[in-house]
């Protein structure tokens, strides 16, 4: 097989297309391949039914997979074809990727590493910049945007993360249904704005914000009001992790308040917070003795109350779970934790939105309307 064929075979050309040169560079590491045309080839335009003539011809480089440590570029003739109205577009080969200058094969090379490591790092490795890298995504998410349908989302679990220093946050949206969690809308800021966005993000794929009947938010005023504006015939749900992590905060801030007078509670923040099956043997029993005190140490009794919670939470009957979380939050306001009584308040106030977990039945199944302590 001679060098020309061999190298049509790996990048997988066909008629009319063949190879014109290669040209091997090795000092600077690289390989140009030189494509072309059968004169007289005729090319489909999008859109256009047909085969139409070559008008002229555009010179192009792309870049393509390294072969093995040598960085290779494809040198292509590409034609402009003139169409039945006289007008002359471009006709962009088969290999060629969405962004201009890159194959298929490189972007799809470039995607799955972009999915486990940051923009400059892929950058790095495929020789390119990070900028370019961060193009190429946002191009793909732009088109996946475009062939988006939402006409079946009915549930949606709304949360917000930031991602820079300074409070920079984002919102995301994704299908509670779907069986990956699939995320359908992203927009900068954690306000009852963003909520706005996601009604509007819906009313342009085919969907309505009334075809919307639960949201999973956290007990942020700002996500609670705009889904009573924006999404009007949702029900909102808390779900079991941001409950939690309120009471966690709440654990958190007594022990601060109390090491002011017990330094024994200093360095026992992580300790306090992480899972008990993740403890050491030595931070177990530091633990049992902490909670053995829990008559006079207000920190023990936050965290007992939290793990109290965290049991209710996990309770997949709703009825059940109703009672034992209006037990609970009678407990604990007639506790002396404060921090630990407002979680109970804030709960109080939105008591029919503390779910059982995000399943189809609990979103569907109602609370009681004797339900709220």
């Amino acid at each position: 097989m001679q060098p020309a064929q061999l190298f049509e075979t790996a990048l997988g050309l066909s008629k009319p297309w063949h190879i014109t040169g290669v040209d091997f560079d090795q000092a600077r590491r690289s390989l140009l391949i030189g494509i072309d045309f059968e004169a007289g080839a005729r090319f489909a335009a999008p859109g256009v039914d047909g085969q139409h003539p070559v008008h002229d011809t555009v010179a192009k480089r792309y870049r393509h997979l390294n072969f093995f440590q040598y960085e290779c570029e494809l040198e292509v003739r590409v034609p402009r074809v003139k169409l039945p109205d006289g007008r002359v577009v471009l006709v962009e080969p088969g290999w060629a990727g969405k962004l201009s200058g890159f194959t298929l094969l490189f972007e799809a090379l470039v995607l799955m590493l972009c999915q486990q490591m940051p923009f400059t790092a892929v950058g790095r490795i495929v020789g390119v910049s990070a900028y370019r890298v961060q193009a190429l995504c946002g191009k793909y998410v732009e088109l996946a945007e475009a062939q988006s349908d939402l006409s079946e989302v009915r549930r949606l679990a709304v949360d917000e993360t930031s991602y820079q220093r300074g409070h920079k946050y984002v919102t995301l949206a994704a299908d509670a249904e779907a069986e990956q969690r699939r995320v359908v809308f992203v927009t900068d800021g954690n306000d009852a704005a963003a909520i706005k966005k996601l009604a509007e993000h819906l009313s342009a794929r085919a969907a309505s914000p009334a075809q919307i009947t639960d949201v999973s938010i956290d007990m942020s005023k700002a996500f609670i009001s705009g889904v009573t504006e924006h999404l009007p015939k949702a029900r909102i749900t808390f779900d079991k992790f941001h409950v939690i992590a309120h009471a966690s905060d709440a654990v958190g801030k007594t022990r601060k308040d109390e090491q002011k007078t017990d330094p024994s509670l200093k360095g026992m923040r992580w300790l306090l917070l992480k899972d008990t099956s993740k403890l050491s043997n030595a931070q177990l029993a530091a633990l049992h003795d902490l909670l053995s005190q829990a008559t006079s140490r207000r920190t023990a009794r936050a965290w007992q109350q939290r793990e109290q919670l965290r049991q209710i939470l996990d309770c997949r009957q709703t009825n059940v779970l109703a009672r034992a979380l209006t037990a609970w939050c009678a407990q604990v306001m007639r506790s002396r934790v404060e921090h630990m009584k407002k979680v109970a308040q804030m709960i109080r106030n939105h008591f029919e939105a503390v779910p059982v977990w995000w399943t189809p039945r609990a979103c569907c199944e109602p609370y009681p309307a004797n339900g709220r302590p």
